[in-house]
């Protein structure tokens, strides 16, 4: 029975190369000397600090211009709240999100049982496994999600006929 897996997971390779560039680009920047300014990557986290609010969204801007050449979707990147370190410094941690939470993944079987179409969807994990009758429901199917989940950046793996 032809199936197929929806996932969310972005490649930690591009991310972990477009956090590097972004901190070189942070050393060498002149409106960043002699300032706190520095970007963190531990497993699924990156860590933001600067001596500012506004340092931090010039930080946010050049992190996303440098995930951008690397292709990765910015959608990824779940931004957190600022928060006080100590002194004058301030603080982000962003979440590189990895996996369909459960409400998206109950929106999205939700999704595809109002359709009608015959196809039918199961949560497994952290991924929704749609499976069909025929090819060409299951792509009709993906191009429902595709259509109608936009904040997520959603792909599509392990087809199998």
């Amino acid at each position: 029975m032809p199936s197929f897996d929806t996932v969310c997971e972005a490649d930690m390779v591009k991310v972990k190369n477009g956090v590097e560039n972004a901190t070189k680009e942070i050393a060498t920047r002149f409106d960043f000397k002699g300032t706190s300014a520095s970007i963190e990557l531990k497993d699924k986290e990156i860590t933001l600090v600067g001596d500012a609010d506004f340092q931090l969204e010039q930080i946010i801007d050049v992190l996303r211009n440098k995930l951008t050449k690397q292709a990765v979707d910015v959608r990824f990147l779940d931004i957190g709240d600022l928060q006080k370190v100590g002194g004058d410094k301030v603080k982000k941690v962003i979440k590189v999100r990895n996996g369909i939470e459960s409400e998206l993944a109950k929106k999205l079987q939700r999704l595809i049982k109002d359709s009608k179409m015959k196809v039918q969807a199961a949560i497994q994990g952290d991924s929704v496994r749609v499976t069909g009758g025929k090819r060409d429901d299951l792509q009709a199917a993906m191009a429902l999600i595709r259509k109608e989940v936009t904040d997520v950046p959603l792909d599509f793996n392990n087809f199998r006929d």
